[in-house]
């Protein structure tokens, strides 16, 4: 599991993941073929792994439980 927020920001997008707005510590990323779906991406140089595992299911990256 990544928790480099830059390498977890590039794979969003790679994904097809596209910034919606900025938060104010946070940016909100969508993707067009998940319509209800929001992942949340602090502005922390290092996410902790709690935040990064709630990321990756939410971008289907992991089986969902």
């Amino acid at each position: 599991m990544e928790l480099n927020r830059e390498k977890v920001r590039r794979r969003l997008e790679e994904d097809g993941w596209a910034l919606a707005r900025h938060g104010g510590r946070h940016d909100i990323y969508r993707h067009p073929e998940k319509p209800g779906v929001i992942i949340t991406l602090p502005r922390h140089r290092k996410l902790t792994p709690l935040v990064a595992r709630s990321i990756a299911k939410a971008a289907g990256w992991t089986e969902r439980e």
